[in-house]
């Protein structure tokens, strides 16, 4: 009798712990994640609103303070700019706060917010003239969701046609949870 009680806990154990491997798995869309938006008016949006929205895509490719390249890397999501008319836009001195959720903040100005004024390398990390950039808040990195890793579910990245143009990294904010207009 006494012999029962360990094969009987075994059993149990075992039942728990596959009961947890073959649950329902959570796809992109069950990720619990919400973007503020605010300026004249302030909106909040899930992820799958921010699927459903008119997207971009094209090629990110950044380079870290201390010379590390990621990517290149195929990039789709919601151009910036679109995202700020949704609450009001922006006048030209104005101010575009995207932060974090680790507290992480980044500054974009106007121009920025057009894709202009980065500074763009070749993969030899040389300064090149700049081809013209795209600012997103992806969702999806190489035909997947974006990885939380990755700084998903969602990340500041800025874009090309091409996957040779590198550019600095310290904009590309992860884990993305408010962008905010700042007026002049």
């Amino acid at each position: 009798m006494c012999r029962i009680y360990p094969v009987v806990a075994m059993l149990i154990g075992i039942v728990v712990l596959a009961s947890g491997c073959i649950g329902a798995t959570s796809g992109p869309d069950d990720v619990a994640w919400n973007l503020t938006l605010a300026g004249e008016t302030e909106s909040v949006l899930t992820l799958t609103e921010l699927r459903q929205m008119p997207a971009v895509e094209g090629y990110g490719y950044s380079v870290s303070t201390v010379g590390i390249k990621y990517g290149p890397n195929r990039y789709r999501g919601v151009l910036l700019a679109d995202l700020v008319e949704m609450v009001g836009g922006v006048g030209a001195d104005d101010l575009i706060y995207v932060s974090a959720e680790d507290g992480y903040l980044w500054v974009f100005d106007t121009a920025q917010l057009q894709g202009k004024e980065f500074f763009t390398f070749s993969e030899e990390l040389r300064e090149i003239p700049s081809p013209p950039l795209q600012v997103i808040l992806a969702y999806e990195q190489d035909g997947k969701p974006l990885a939380y890793e990755d700084g998903g579910p969602l990340r500041l990245v800025v874009i090309t046609e091409t996957h040779d143009v590198i550019t600095e990294g310290s904009p590309w904010v992860k884990w993305v949870d408010r962008i905010e207009v700042h007026r002049k």
